[in-house]
């Protein structure tokens, strides 16, 4: 073996002989009605969540999919038929941005992007299925989403309406309330209007207590992801009431989560769009303005909850249910939203922060009904409201009772007295799935003015997007398209339209997965051959996902399950969200900001001024602390860069990158070699060896399972330092080529070199994982402490059960111990098993 190892050699050979062995195809499952007996060997589904096909990977890729390489080829080093695949979510807004920014077409900008990112990916060695490699921009993908969607609309989960959307009018297109910034769009900085438009939803509140209960199965997951999904459905047992209009013309119906605070009402607030605003608005146009300002107010819950509460006050008053004498006032009211619970609210100011605010702000009277002490003073003073536990007050047949019995008694009352019900409500809302883009999924519908929406016919799926599209004018170009969208309807034949938006990319992601399992040509997946790798086993992505991405494929595959088409309730077992990767932040002297390679010994290299050395933050493009993978690869090759990715921290925390950690890996790579090229050939059994080589093999595996990456790596280092020490012997020469499978799942390239040089048969890939021996598992040697009046002189490493008096003479015969008594003869000597001798002197 050379004396040092050559990582672009080794790497590129490697690579080389796994993509010409097929080495990690996964095996084909069984589909419905084959013959062929199925499978029976075990089934590992790894996944790491694909990536957007940006143009270049950046180190958090490299950490996601290092972690999950780890997996994949541990779990087939334990006998598993692996499925690990990658894929690319590719259609979306950056495409679209380039296309109007560089004069590109979305596809050729999207496809050039893949295959850079595809290179590069190669180059980390990772045990990928590419054979299953799909693309979501691609009408073998899509089209088979499109007759998914028509599955849903058949089974009456797929519904469209008109909705309230934030539109940009220069760019004219729908955002998201993420697009939204400070009530401006985010690319074109236009102020965002409200709109009503058509849209598309998909039911997934149907299916809002089945995703409640499903986060109890999910033991292999994050509990802080399970209590963000838990908290975003937001389920809450209320009231719904009626208060009745003063002049008897109608009802406002509002939903209230405190019914037992119904006695500190004193106003209603309705939506800006609840109907009875868009009636009183007809006729008064102050009315109008003012809805017109809450339309271009803030989108976000954080900031409806921090804006400055404005109010309508529309002059009508409505009855109290249980103080018939008094009347309340109604407003319109920018806090209250339409789309949640009935569009109004019973504002209770002494126990609501929010209510409070507005309350002060319009003179409305603040009265205390719940009270967690002595002062129960019906005047409630201050400008912070009481939302604690406590006794009900002031609040007649109510008072002394706890809050969840003065719930449970105002709902009975309601019930009885008919002017309201208990309702559950969720804050979930129906998954909109319209967007105003070009470079989506298209929605597969047709629009006749004599047939009304009907769905396109099978047979001509997939809709296809046009190729001859332009952006050199804002809004969605396939509305503009002079032929795309005109067809003839299916059923009439008479001249028709097609739907032009296209869907939600978080559709996509909600099904890619199944898709990898099985993928026949003539239908989205196989049942039978999907159910054979779902659900995935180990998910591993950024906690950013831990919301949308994960709810709405959660939601997918029940409502899959729900029509028949899979039985599978659940789509990711376990779920793992990694750490964020970063790095230093630089600022030159005009405050730009410096990437790191433009920065040397505290200098801006281009004008040799101090730089200004900022926050360690989250690699962006934005703040330039970015790290090309690409030449770090070049210079340490791909496995220094896994383990530094694998060894810096815990998975689940942030690492923070840096240039001494990976020189730090690289030599520990080549130490490994080192040891590698050092068997002697020598007989003779080493029990320290033998012990660290078992404890290490247990050890590697507990971690790995954990998902303890770091704890892993330390535990190769334990065994590389014994090994190192260790006289040449047969153990020695055993461990060291064991040693190259412990390594083969973070280590790959090294491992197969290694593993070849030492005369092993085949790949390492394909060799299974160690046996340990429980033996040599069991603690039989203790390490005793040896002090001179309580001071630590040595220590001794005997036989657990040693006796007191072989301890003693093992003490007084130690060279430390003789030095440090100078001849003086010890007065006592006190033994305590398997820990310590302390010699009084």
């Amino acid at each position: 073996m050379s004396s040092r190892f050559n990582p672009l050699k080794a790497d590129a050979r490697w690579q080389a002989v796994w993509e010409e062995n097929d080495t990690f195809v996964a095996p084909a499952g069984i589909a419905s009605g084959a013959s062929s007996p199925s499978d029976n060997a075990k089934r590992a589904y790894v996944l790491e969540m694909f990536p957007y096909p940006s143009g270049r990977i950046h180190m958090g890729h490299v950490r996601n999919y290092a972690m999950g390489d780890v997996v994949a080829r541990y779990k087939r080093m334990t006998g598993h038929s692996v499925l690990h695949p990658m894929g690319w979510d590719s259609f979306g807004m950056p495409a679209e941005n380039a296309a109007m920014e560089k004069g590109v077409h979305p596809g050729d900008w999207t496809r050039a992007n893949i295959a850079a990112m595809r290179t590069q990916l190669k180059r980390l060695g990772l045990a990928i299925d590419w054979s299953r490699e799909l693309s979501t921009c691609e009408p073998e993908y899509y089209g088979h989403e499109q007759a998914l969607f028509l599955d849903l609309y058949k089974a009456g989960l797929v519904y469209r309406r008109e909705s309230s959307v934030n539109w940009d009018p220069v760019d004219m297109t729908v955002l998201a309330n993420e697009q939204v910034i400070d009530g401006r769009g985010w690319r074109s900085g236009a102020l965002v209007e409200k709109r009503k438009l058509n849209q598309w939803f998909l039911r997934i509140t149907d299916f809002a207590e089945e995703l409640l209960e499903g986060l109890d199965t999910l033991d292999l997951w994050p509990e802080k992801v399970r209590l963000m999904q838990e908290n975003w459905i937001g389920k809450s047992q209320g009231l719904r009431a009626s208060f009745a209009l003063s002049d008897e013309s109608d009802n406002i119906d509002v939903f209230t989560t405190r019914p037992d605070t119904i006695f500190g009402a004193s106003f209603v607030a309705i939506a800006a769009d609840h109907p009875l605003a868009t009636q009183l608005a007809e006729n008064r146009y102050a009315l109008q303005q003012f809805i017109e300002e809450c339309r271009r107010g803030g989108t976000t819950a954080v900031e409806i909850e921090t804006a400055e509460k404005l109010g309508f006050d529309t002059g009508l008053t409505v009855i109290h249910p249980l103080e018939p004498e008094q009347r309340l006032p109604v407003f319109v009211a920018n806090f209250v939203l339409m789309d949640y619970g009935t569009g109004a609210v019973m504002g209770v100011p002494a126990h609501d922060q929010r209510d409070l605010e507005f309350a002060r702000k319009y003179d409305i009277p603040v009265r205390r009904v719940v009270a967690d002490g002595e002062i129960i003073d019906p005047v409630f003073k201050g400008n912070e409201a009481f939302n604690g536990a406590g006794q009900l007050v002031n609040s007649r047949f109510l008072d002394g009772m706890n809050i969840t019995d003065a719930k449970a008694e105002i709902i009975t009352r309601a019930e009885r007295q008919g002017w309201g019900e208990g309702q559950t409500q969720y804050r979930l809302r129906d998954w909109g799935v319209s967007r105003q883009r070009y470079w989506g999924t298209p929605i597969p519908i047709i629009h006749c003015g004599f047939c009304g929406v009907l769905p396109v016919p099978r047979a001509q799926l997939p809709v296809i997007l046009p190729e001859d599209v332009s952006f050199d004018i804002p809004g969605n170009p396939l509305d503009r398209h002079p032929t795309w969208k005109n067809v003839p309807c299916p059923n009439c034949k008479e001249p028709a339209r097609r739907e032009t938006d296209t869907l939600d990319t978080f559709v996509d992601s909600s099904w890619y997965f199944i898709r990898f399992a099985s993928q026949p040509k003539d239908q989205p997946f196989d049942r039978a051959e999907a159910e054979q790798w779902l659900p995935v086993g180990q998910y591993i992505g950024g906690v950013e996902h831990a919301i949308l991405h994960l709810l709405y494929a959660r939601f997918w595959t029940r409502a899959l399950k729900h029509i028949g088409r899979l039985d599978v309730a659940e789509p990711f077992a376990g779920l793992f969200t990694q750490g964020m990767v970063t790095h230093e932040t630089y600022k030159d002297a005009s405050g730009k900001w410096l990437a790191p390679d433009e920065v040397r010994d505290g200098k801006s290299i281009a004008s040799g001024d101090p730089i200004t050395l900022g926050r360690i933050e989250k690699m962006s493009k934005s703040k330039k602390n970015t790290v090309d993978p690409g030449p770090i690869l070049d210079g340490y090759g791909a496995d220094a860069v896994r383990w530094f990715m694998l060894s810096d921290s815990p998975p689940e925390r942030d690492l923070e990158w840096s240039e001494s950690g990976i020189e730090g890996t690289w030599r520990f790579v080549q130490r490994l070699w080192r040891l590698f090229d050092s068997p002697g050939g020598n007989a003779g059994v080493d029990k320290v060896v033998d012990r660290a080589l078992h404890r290490a093999i247990a050890g590697v595996a507990t971690e790995i399972d954990a998902l303890h990456f770091n704890k892993a790596v330390a535990k190769i280092h334990e065994l590389a330092n014994v090994l190192e020490k260790a006289a040449p012997s047969a153990s020695r020469d055993a461990a060291i080529t064991t040693l190259t499978r412990l390594i083969a799942p973070m280590l790959p390239h090294l491992a197969e070199e290694a593993w070849e040089n030492l005369g092993g048969k085949g790949l390492i890939a394909d060799q299974l994982w160690p046996d340990a021996d429980p033996a040599l598992l069991i603690d039989d040697e203790v390490t005793i402490a040896i002090q001179i009046n309580g001071k630590l002189r040595d220590t001794l490493t005997v036989d657990k059960g040693s006796t007191r008096e072989t301890l003693e003479a093992l003490a007084l015969a130690s060279d430390k111990v003789i030095k440090s008594l100078s001849g003086a003869v010890p007065k006592k000597v006190i033994v305590v098993p398997d820990r310590l001798v302390n010699i009084v002197a």
